[in-house]
């Protein structure tokens, strides 16, 4: 399954999808970076709040008063300045990685939802480096490799100090309909995220994303090792596994500069809220 274009569906496809788009142009004054998402699986795992808050330097966000840690295992592609064109491509060939797994829970700060990165994993030492730098992402270094078929995915993560492994598969029918989430559905609360929050040392960090809403279709999954995560902390002592979505994913999925909190108080009380619901 291909992924679609994200700059030729500029604002469409879902209230959450054209806020986020319109922090990206007026906030951000467009993206900062490009690069191509596609087959993506997002896993999800259901978690007492109260396990999960005191490993998280942000207000946890709730959907029924339950909190949730989702993994994403995807393709990455492409990854260059906005501006640049090919030649960008070519420059940031040595940051490059061709596949990446986070491991994030939902957060608010002031009136904005957005995402908390647990762990992150990629196989390239240069770009944890920068990410770790730039835009204080928990960025690991492994060995990954995945297998995202038609209606089939199947990979595995191995942390490069012995940290742990994560191997999964997943299915969908082959006659799925990609479809965006139903407004105001767990799956939409999931999923539609355009707002990531880090925090290295003392400094918390923002940045944002965007793409329209994804196209995504429910999926069966199966954990078959799950150490990796285990090590990650001890919210896991009291997750769930709730489900899977797949999504083909986009091409130019805008990314943001990253900016210190401190910087944007006064910008962030005035955006408009992202639908939640605690």
């Amino acid at each position: 399954m291909n992924a679609a274009s994200a700059s030729d569906a500029t604002g469409a496809g879902g209230i959450i999808s054209s806020r986020a788009w319109d922090a990206m142009r007026e906030i951000d004054r467009g993206p900062a970076m490009l690069e191509d998402w596609a087959r993506i699986l997002f896993i999800h795992y259901e978690v007492d709040p109260a396990a999960l808050q005191p490993q998280i330097p942000y207000e946890l966000d709730t959907f029924d008063g339950r909190a949730f840690v989702s993994l994403t295992a995807f393709h990455g592609h492409g990854l260059r300045p906005a501006f640049s064109g090919a030649a960008g491509r070519f420059f940031f060939r040595p940051a490059q990685f061709p596949f990446i797994m986070n491991v994030r829970t939902y957060v608010r700060h002031e009136n904005e939802a957005g995402i908390y990165f647990l762990a992150e994993w990629i196989p390239n030492r240069i770009a944890a480096f920068c990410g770790r730098q730039v835009f204080g992402l928990p960025f690991h270094t492994g060995r990954l490799a995945y297998r995202h078929e038609e209606n089939r995915a199947i990979g595995e993560i191995e942390d490069s100090h012995g940290e742990g492994r994560f191997a999964y598969e997943a299915e969908w029918p082959q006659e799925a309909q990609f479809a965006t989430a139903e407004s105001g559905s767990r799956t939409e609360w999931l999923l539609e995220r355009y707002a990531a929050f880090t925090k290295q040392g003392s400094r918390r960090r923002f940045f944002r994303v965007w793409h329209p809403a994804w196209p995504q279709t429910e999926a069966s999954v199966r954990i078959r090792e799950d150490s990796l995560l285990r090590n990650t902390g001890p919210w896991f002592d009291s997750a769930q596994l709730i489900g899977a979505n797949y999504s083909p994913g986009f091409f130019d999925v805008h990314m943001g500069r990253a900016w210190r909190l401190s910087d944007e108080e006064k910008v962030w009380a005035s955006l408009p809220a992202h639908g939640t619901k605690g």
